[in-house]
């Protein structure tokens, strides 16, 4: 129903932020790693869930693709409800619990505070046959605003006249030199110095 939300963060905590979109402000449940991702900013977009239940409607949200999907499989399984999969997220990044699971290693599972052994054997049943199937994309697991970035500059390349395959080249050699530590201006420096 509300696939993200683009707007103002004006106000942090490590369980939850409120985001102004047009004079709204929307309260959104979010994990320790998502927090980690957007406490430095003040403009964010987080990717949602919106959960209903008879007495409340929740939104959770995300810092990444991988995230969102790692939480609606985790809540899939029988007995795992939003909050613990949320808990569950802020003690493993979505590849790690992936991996985890496809190695069918309960011990790591149950580190997390409220995972027992039945609930970690459930999480590996019912969920490494679908990891084994349709693992996390890579793409996925990249950050949201890694991709945002990207093709910000990949648009201000373009503006400066450079051709789109120049660009998406020299953008993605800047990147995967310097990883996701760059902002937008200096990977646009650098990237038209490769061009």
């Amino acid at each position: 129903m509300i696939a993200y939300l683009k707007g103002k963060l004006v106000y942090k905590d490590p369980t939850h932020v409120v985001v102004e979109v047009n004079g709204v402000g929307y309260h959104v449940h979010i994990s320790l790693h998502t927090f980690s991702e957007v406490k430095e900013r003040e403009d964010i977009r987080l990717l949602t869930y919106y959960h209903v239940r008879e007495d409340a409607h929740i939104l959770f949200g995300f810092s990444s693709e991988a995230e969102r999907q790692m939480f609606q499989h985790l809540i899939s399984v029988n007995g795992v409800g939003p909050s613990t999969a949320m808990v569950v997220l802020s003690y493993l990044p979505p590849s790690e619990l992936q991996q985890a699971i496809l190695r069918e290693d309960a011990h790591t599972l149950q580190s997390v505070k409220g995972i027992g052994g039945k609930t970690a054997q459930r999480l590996i049943l019912e969920l490494k046959d679908k990891f084994r199937k349709d693992p996390l994309e890579e793409g996925a697991i990249k950050s949201t605003a890694y991709n945002t970035m990207r093709s910000e500059a990949l648009s201000a390349l373009q503006t400066l006249g450079i051709a789109k395959a120049a660009a998406e080249k020299s953008i993605d050699a800047v990147l995967k030199k310097s990883g996701n530590s760059l902002s937008l201006e200096d990977l646009v420096k650098q990237a038209l110095k490769n061009a």
